[in-house]
């Protein structure tokens, strides 16, 4: 009983894990949760998209491949191999000119697990629509 306490009162103390949109610098989305930060960023100078997870805890093995799985209402599986580990191991980036399969896979579904070698890395969707669909509109607006 007291644990069940004591676990309860710790989840309340802690604070809401939002996805969160911001235009400035650069139009960029991102999330944290107990596993990871998810940013993704678009440049609208370049016009270059990134997605970057950074693990809490561990590192991302070295692996020739990495993929992303969305799952619920529209599933799809992305693989790469482009992606960059960072030199302390805890970052893994993928940029690209085109992410139309990552915010449709961000904006209608449940889950994304981010995938290399043995490692999976479940990613919470819930209330990224709509700051998805405000990162989709940065950078097209004109600017006052």
């Amino acid at each position: 009983m007291i644990r069940a306490l004591a676990l309860w009162l710790a989840v309340l103390s802690t604070p809401a894990l939002a996805w969160e949109f911001s235009p400035r610098p650069i139009c960029t989305l991102g999330h944290l949760d107990e596993l990871a930060e998810t940013t993704v960023t678009y440049d609208p100078a370049s016009g270059e998209y990134a997605i970057g997870i950074r693990l809490i805890s561990g590192t991302w093995p070295a692996e020739d491949a990495f993929g992303i799985r969305f799952e619920g209402g529209a599933p799809n599986v992305i693989v790469t191999d482009r992606h960059q580990i960072s030199e302390s191991g805890t970052v893994l980036t993928v940029t690209d000119r085109g992410f139309g399969n990552v915010l449709n896979g961000l904006e209608f579904n449940a889950r994304a697990v981010a995938l290399t070698g043995d490692l999976a890395v479940s990613i919470d969707l819930d209330g990224a629509a709509p700051e998805v669909a405000r990162f989709r509109d940065c950078g097209t607006a004109p600017t006052a």
